[in-house]
């Protein structure tokens, strides 16, 4: 949820200005990838993270040929997948809408934000707000946990507000989350069986899109700053309504305590959907702040000192949400490319070459 509303707002104002660029699976400069495949191929599809054991990925997808009229979470096989022709396994409820899925230890199990409980039909998607592109902020989310035939086993929140971006430690320890429960959106973590919840950030702005380094001990998100006064209380006054801006945003790391916060980079622009290299020296992540218009936005890894920044795709549009496997052989990602002129955003997995 936090990044779809970003994608329809990009593909909206890049539709008149295709190449044939947009066709390509591959682009010449794109070093890093290789063997690449599509794995979808119609509506918008996002957020695809590994299982422990890299056989399978679970995502989130709006599409209207699988009966899913606002994002739904499903499973497929990284091996074996058809996906073109066939809908994939669906583990959420169909009610409501959903989020930020991601594979418990032992691959049996994933957890999801739903807002299910409150509401079985999707919810009512922003418009701007005083000419502003804005996320909504559901207070409606929770977090669940499912099997993968959909049977939810628990469930992990029940705070009022917003609890969602849910993700786990390699470690299979700890889960970090983003949470409205004090008043602002935080990052915080809990134990893999959802106690010894600990706050992690406590700094005004949008705390979110969290996930553990490869080692355990450290986390990159992205995160609003707001600091003037006037910024403040127009961050203060849009989440009241349950609404965000999300156009200015820079990554940030810490220990899991919270200690050691950094900023990684500042760019200017959007910058979200990092993810650590599978050396914990680097962080992969999305951004447009080479763009004049909003787009494209592009993948670019950039070293934990905040140094080396270098650009690793170069779609026309949009790139997005990449994680590596687990063995580090394999990068998984959102993008708009090859999509035949459409708004579809699509999944896309390429073996990573160092």
């Amino acid at each position: 949820m936090k990044h779809c509303i970003i994608i329809i707002i990009i593909i909206f104002f890049s539709c008149n200005t295709r190449t044939q660029k947009d066709y390509k699976l591959l682009y010449q400069e794109e070093v890093h990838l290789k063997n690449i495949q599509q794995l979808t191929f119609g509506g918008d599809n996002a957020e695809a993270y590994f299982s422990f054991n890299d056989s399978k990925l679970v995502f989130q997808a709006k599409n209207k040929k699988w009966g899913a009229f606002c994002d739904q979470i499903y499973v497929t096989d990284v091996q074996h997948h058809n996906m073109k022709n066939n809908i994939p396994q669906q583990i959420s409820t169909g009610l409501g809408r959903t989020t930020c899925s991601y594979f418990l230890p032992g691959d049996s199990t994933i957890i999801y934000a739903s807002t299910h409980l409150v509401d079985s039909l999707c919810p009512e998607e922003p418009k701007r707000k005083d000419g502003k592109y804005v996320w909504p902020i559901y207070s409606s989310f929770d977090i669940f946990i499912s099997d993968l035939h959909g049977n939810i086993t628990k469930q992990l929140t029940n705070e009022i507000g917003y609890d969602a971006e849910a993700t786990v430690s390699p470690k299979g320890d700890k889960i970090v989350f983003t949470s409205m429960r004090s008043g602002d959106l935080e990052l915080y973590t809990c134990d893999i069986n959802g106690g010894n919840i600990k706050q992690v950030t406590n700094q005004i702005g949008y705390d979110g899109g969290a996930f553990f380094s490869n080692d355990g001990t450290k986390l990159v998100f992205r995160a609003s700053r707001p600091k003037t006064e006037q910024e403040i209380i127009e961050y203060q006054q849009l989440l009241n309504q349950g609404l965000v801006v999300p156009t200015e945003m820079e990554i940030f790391t810490c220990n899991i305590d919270g200690t050691d916060l950094k900023q990684i980079t500042n760019l200017g622009k959007a910058n979200w959907a990092p993810f650590f290299h599978p050396s914990d020296e680097k962080i992969i992540f999305c951004s447009n702040h080479k763009s004049e218009r909003g787009f494209p936005f592009n993948l670019y890894m950039i070293d934990i000192n905040g140094e080396n920044l270098k650009q690793i795709t170069f779609d026309t549009q949009f790139d997005s949400f990449p994680m590596f496997s687990n063995n580090g052989k394999q990068l998984v990602f959102s993008s708009n490319r090859n999509n035949n002129g459409t708004r579809n955003t699509n999944l896309f997995i390429a073996d990573w070459v160092d």
